[in-house]
């Protein structure tokens, strides 16, 4: 028997960037996804997840099956069909695994997964030689095909890596950031306001489908090879969705190596002034905090009790992908007890926790 943990994430600048081939500032974290594993004569896995029903995918069985999007034996198909495409070797195996990320509050837990998978799969028939950003593309790969979520790789990639990375995708700089928000006398929190990321990979698909409609008006792919200059030169009308969509790109991905270096500087108060600035544009321009199809509130009402709570004291923002999920924010260590406290008596016991980049 072998054991594997794999790390989620927190993003901490670059929302809904790294599709674009854009810079991102994100971490792994404190909570995690372990599994106990051995190899199988059997050309079939078999996982075993706490609180969940059994899994199996047997090898012969790896086309795409849009039945399946959004669950977690997409995601093990996925992985497996990512693997023989690039010639790896795979085989049958069972694995029991045990979570304490909560699904859905927005850590990576799909990421996370994929790579545990494929982790698996690298140790048991491919001599763990599998590399980091090769097993990061294999996770993408089955979230994007088999899961149904157009994501892009900084997840997978931070999951892999198991650290706080700058990364610049269109340039292929990857920064390896050592500080804390410790170092600052500062508390990070995430509180998960219970609503479910179900029933939302097309919110999600619609922004990184409007950004591309922008940067193809440039004769570009991605918004990362638009000059930012002649996208602003346009003189755009903020009434347009994908407009509004891109000009939070373009301000983001300016503002991520500006949260980096305040970081790096243990400058707490200017990463919370870049951080709360991150926040109002994912909600005022990216438009992620709600979304009709669900009709749910509870994240827009999460950043509405932080403002409340933390303006002139903390930053607050949307995490992730948004439309549901989690609040991040960051304040005084000494004023974090009574932000859970308010937090918590809204969204119910345990919801605010603390998280601790690793």
């Amino acid at each position: 028997m072998a054991i594997l943990t794999v790390p989620g994430r927190t993003e901490l600048a670059g929302n809904h960037t790294d599709h674009q081939q854009g810079r991102v500032l994100a971490s792994a974290i404190h909570l995690n996804i372990q599994a106990v594993f051995n190899a199988s004569s059997s050309p079939v896995v078999h996982l075993h997840s706490t609180g969940y029903d059994p899994i199996e995918v047997k090898l012969n069985q790896l086309s795409v099956r849009p039945a399946e999007f959004g669950t977690p034996v997409s995601l093990v198909r996925g992985v497996l069909s990512a693997f023989q495409d690039l010639g790896l070797q795979i085989g049958g195996f069972e694995a029991s695994i045990h979570s304490t990320l909560p699904i859905g509050a927005g850590l990576s837990s799909s990421a996370a997964f994929s790579v545990l998978i494929a982790r698996i799969l690298s140790m048991l028939y491919n001599n763990n030689s599998v590399e980091d950003i090769v097993i990061a593309r294999i996770a993408q790969k089955a979230e994007n095909v088999h899961f149904g979520k157009p994501c892009g790789l900084m997840s997978q990639l931070v999951c892999t890596t198991g650290h706080t990375l700058y990364v610049d995708f269109k340039t292929n700089e990857i920064q390896r950031i050592e500080d804390d928000f410790s170092d600052m006398g500062l508390t990070m929190c995430l509180t998960d306001t219970g609503g479910s990321h179900d029933g939302l990979n097309t919110s999600y698909a619609r922004i990184p489908a409007d950004m591309t409609y922008i940067a193809n008006l440039f004769d570009a792919g991605v918004l990362a090879d638009v000059s930012p200059e002649e996208f602003r030169a346009k003189g755009w009308s903020a009434s347009d969705r994908p407009v509004r969509r891109a000009m939070h790109f373009f301000d983001e991905n300016e503002r991520v190596p500006l949260m980096r270096d305040a970081l790096l500087a243990h400058n707490g108060e200017e990463y919370m002034r870049l951080m709360n600035a991150s926040g109002r544009s994912s909600e005022k321009l990216l438009n992620n905090v709600y979304t009709s199809s669900t009709g749910d509130t509870r994240l827009l009402e999460g950043l509405d009790l932080s403002a409340s709570l933390l303006e002139g004291r903390g930053a607050w923002r949307v995490h992730g992908g948004g439309f549901a999920g989690c609040v991040q924010a960051l304040m005084p260590s000494d004023y974090f007890p009574l932000y859970r406290q308010n937090m918590e008596a809204q969204f119910g016991e345990g919801s605010c926790f603390q998280i601790h980049l690793v």
